[in-house]
């Protein structure tokens, strides 16, 4: 028995449908070659991804007792099976070829995930996650929603990104107190903002942290000069505004930072 631990955010999916559901999510149109999958724990998910990804799929986990568990039982010449910290690990040398992230990521790293994401966006083209539902749902949720962030923002850059199918608690061991949602993420073709991507990120931040207030008053501790920025703009929240809309913003302030 593989025994969940509360400190690495284990809930196991013992639902197989479900689990083919989503292993079947990844796209099999040539924009990757290989799959690595985050936290497989007993191996529910990867025996789905092995009936198309034999021979390339690799699956990274930290718990001992589930590298224990999957190394019995299942046959390891089919997979290459890392024991250690996916938040941690140099992608870059790991994954030699572009490749696709899935995974029952744990709640409390979800997050994480995704801006490590973001640091290898050009290697990983595609992302299929379960996590939590209202954390899924803020993170492909379009502007003028109060569910739209920071996260929304950085991933729409680079990603097309859709909302799959909500999984209840039930069919999870133990369950957890929240419902679970599935999403996917697909690389676009967006090289370049073409603007200022460290000043982007700062003003997006700022921003959102005082998302309550106009962006006038929300961006003032950056001390930018707002004369070539629209009044409509400016009277605008952050969650007002698109990814395009954030560019737009960040080329008319960084004449002044250059």
């Amino acid at each position: 028995m593989v025994r969940a631990k509360k400190h690495l955010g284990q809930h196991f999916l013992k639902d197989e449908q479900i689990a083919r559901r989503i292993a079947f999510s990844l796209s099999a149109d040539g924009l990757f070659s290989q799959v690595l999958e985050i936290g497989p724990g007993t191996g529910v998910l990867t025996r789905h991804l092995l009936e198309q990804w034999r021979g390339r799929l690799t699956l990274v986990e930290l718990d001992r007792e589930s590298v224990a568990y999957l190394k019995k039982n299942f046959d390891h010449s089919d997979f290459v099976l890392i024991e250690g910290d996916f938040l941690r690990m140099d992608l870059t040398s790991l994954m030699q070829e572009p490749f696709a992230i899935i995974g029952n990521f744990p709640y409390n790293i979800s997050s994480q995930i995704f801006f490590k994401v973001l640091e290898h966006r050009d290697q990983v083209m595609e992302v299929v996650g379960m996590l939590q539902k209202e954390v899924a749902e803020r993170l492909v949720s379009p502007p003028g929603n109060r569910d739209y962030g920071i996260l929304s923002v950085f991933l729409q850059a680079y990603y097309d990104m859709e909302y799959l199918f909500t999984v209840e608690p039930h069919v999870f061991n133990p369950p957890p107190k929240v419902r679970s949602g599935v999403i996917r993420l697909r690389r676009n073709s967006v090289t370049s903002l073409g603007c200022d991507e460290i000043l982007f990120r700062q003003i997006v931040k700022q921003g959102f942290q005082n998302r309550r207030k106009t962006l006038r008053n929300a961006l003032k501790p950056l001390n930018l000069p707002f004369d070539s920025v629209p009044d409509s703009t400016l009277g605008a929240r952050a969650e007002q505004l698109s990814v395009d809309e954030f560019v737009e913003l960040t080329k008319q302030l960084q004449s002044w930072k250059s």
